[in-house]
């Protein structure tokens, strides 16, 4: 808590009153997160975790951050240091979201579409383009740099994946304003409407990016991803629109599955990263060699959205 409040003092708002300021610990995989509790207002603070500059370029997230709150569907940026990624937001009060609450929550996949089609159509420019294969190159070179070891097999399913990229390539989508990493957590349900929070991760993507993620991350069902698609479009979703989708799921299981590994290779104590990454690259590999995949990528190379 010490620490917590000499990151408090560094905010001016708080400067002089860090001693009164009521903390609790929040969820986080990698950043240290806090409710701050202020003169009946209530806040939330970001510290960087450890190893994030690697992969995380905080000037980008600061803008794109307030792109986003810009856009009303996520909190108000009070403060952002992009020197070490010390930010505070506003709190928004709601359900913070899980594989679980999306389960047994109705409608909760159509809000959190229509949470999507509100940045994704906001207009504005977001700094740095999501490539997902540059991503990966990236994201090995910081592997073979710590010296960490890759799943038996990896390098011959990101040569499978070549096929995907063809076909991504062949059918380019107009990139707006995407998420990019729509863990269960970053959303917080108030019983109306969706909010996104943490853009660490963001940049301009296929927004079809968003929607095949976070079926993969709350484990939707097809009839989740039809209310998903369905609320997304306001009206059924193209053979291609739902291919593409289907497509992200694996793709971000395979990219996800490095970043777990980089966060194994630092040592991050809050979960088994070895075994989060050996989970996603094996339903990875599931999906890819299922019947329903080829016919997924047969359906994206043979038909126009």
């Amino acid at each position: 808590m010490e620490e917590v409040r000499r990151q408090l003092a560094r905010i001016e708002m708080f400067q002089g009153r860090e001693a009164e300021a009521q903390i609790e610990r929040l969820g986080g995989l990698t950043n240290l997160v806090y409710k701050i509790s202020l003169d009946g207002e209530a806040y939330i603070l970001r510290i960087a975790g450890e190893g994030t500059d690697e992969i995380i370029d905080r000037v980008i997230e600061k803008h794109n951050a307030r792109v986003a709150a810009n856009a009303g569907m996520s909190a108000d940026v009070l403060f952002f240091d992009a020197s070490d990624g010390l930010m505070l937001a506003s709190y928004i009060p709601g359900e913070t979201m899980s594989a679980e609450k999306f389960t047994n929550s109705a409608g909760s996949a159509a809000r959190a579409a229509r949470a999507f089609k509100i940045i994704h159509t906001c207009g504005q420019e977001f700094k740095f383009r999501f490539e997902l294969f540059a991503m990966m190159d990236d994201y090995l070179k910081v592997l073979d740099d710590l010296g960490a070891t890759l799943p038996d097999g990896y390098h011959d399913v990101v040569h499978e994946a070549q096929a995907v990229r063809r076909a991504i390539d062949a059918h380019p989508a107009d990139l707006v304003p995407c998420h990019c990493d729509p863990l269960c957590e970053n959303f917080i349900d108030d019983g109306e409407r969706m909010w996104i929070i943490d853009w660490e991760y963001s940049g301009m993507n296929d927004p079809l990016w968003d929607l095949g993620d976070l079926s993969i991350e709350a484990g939707f069902t097809e009839a989740q991803d039809r209310e998903m698609m369905e609320a997304y479009f306001d009206n059924q979703p193209t053979e291609a629109q739902f291919a593409r989708m289907v497509i992200y799921k694996a793709m971000a299981d395979l990219l996800w599955t490095l970043w777990g590994l980089i966060q194994h290779a630092n040592n991050n104590p809050v979960d088994d990263f070895w075994a989060y990454s050996i989970g996603r690259f094996e339903r990875c590999k599931k999906l890819m060699a299922s019947p329903e995949f080829t016919r997924h990528l047969e359906a994206m190379n043979s038909t126009h959205e």
